[in-house]
C-alpha cells in the first residue's frame, strides 16, 4: 500500500509513466533551451530558460536511469510524449517570448507538478525507493522554476492589455490540452485520462 493508502503500481504501468517523463524533460530541455537563444527574449528570461533547460536534461536522465529493463520490457519504446503534447509543445515554441513563458509558468508547470506529486504519493518507501528520490528532487526543482518563472512572468507586465492577452493565450494553451483529452497533470494517470 502507498502512503495514500493506494495501490503500488504495477511495473508495466509505472514504467510506463517513467517514460512518459523522460520524453516530457527531453521535449521541456529542448523547448527551454531553444527559447533561451531567442534574440526577443529578455536577458533575464534567457538566463532563466538556460538553467531550466540544463534542469530539464538532468530530469530526463534521471527518469531514463529508473526505466525498468527486463526480458518482457524495453524501456526505449516507453519514451514517449503523450497524447497531444507534441502540439502543445510546437504551439509553445512558436510563441512570442512572454507568451511561451507564460505557457509554461501557467499551465505546463502546474499541471507537471501534479503529475509528479500524484505518483510521489503513489509510491512506496520500501520498493520504490529510487523513484520516490527522483520524484522528489524534481517535483523541488520545477517548484523552484514556477517560482521563479511567476515572478519573472509579473515583473514583465507593462500594462493591462498585456496581461490580458497573455492571460488568454495562457487560457487557449489550456483548452487545448483538455480538448486533446488532458485531463488533470500532463500525463494519464494509469487507467484514468491524465
Amino acid at each position: 500500500m502507498s502512503e495514500d493508502g493506494h495501490e503500488p503500481l504495477l511495473l508495466t504501468a509505472a514504467a510506463g509513466l517513467l517514460g512518459a517523463y523522460c520524453a516530457l524533460e527531453r521535449a521541456l530541455f529542448e523547448l527551454t533551451g531553444a527559447a533561451a537563444a531567442d534574440p526577443e527574449d529578455s536577458a533575464a528570461a534567457a538566463v532563466l530558460l538556460a538553467s531550466w533547460s540544463i534542469e530539464h536534461a538532468w530530469h530526463a536522465e534521471l527518469f531514463a536511469d529508473r526505466l525498468p529493463v527486463t526480458a518482457a520490457l524495453e524501456p526505449g519504446p516507453l519514451v514517449e510524449l503523450p497524447g497531444p503534447l507534441s502540439e502543445t509543445f510546437e504551439r509553445l515554441a512558436g510563441a512570442r517570448p512572454l507568451a511561451r513563458l507564460a505557457g509554461l509558468v501557467r499551465v505546463v508547470l502546474p499541471r507537471l507538478l501534479l503529475t509528479y506529486g500524484r505518483h510521489l504519493a503513489a509510491t512506496s518507501p520500501g520498493v520504490d525507493g529510487p523513484v520516490r528520490r527522483a520524484l522528489t528532487l524534481v517535483l523541488r526543482d520545477e517548484r523552484e522554476e514556477w517560482e521563479a518563472g511567476e515572478a519573472l512572468l509579473q515583473g514583465s507586465f507593462a500594462d493591462e492589455a498585456t496581461v490580458g492577452s497573455v492571460g488568454q493565450w495562457a487560457v487557449d494553451l489550456e483548452r487545448q490540452l483538455v480538448r486533446g483529452g488532458i485531463g488533470a497533470g500532463l500525463v494519464a494517470w494509469p487507467g484514468r485520462r491524465a
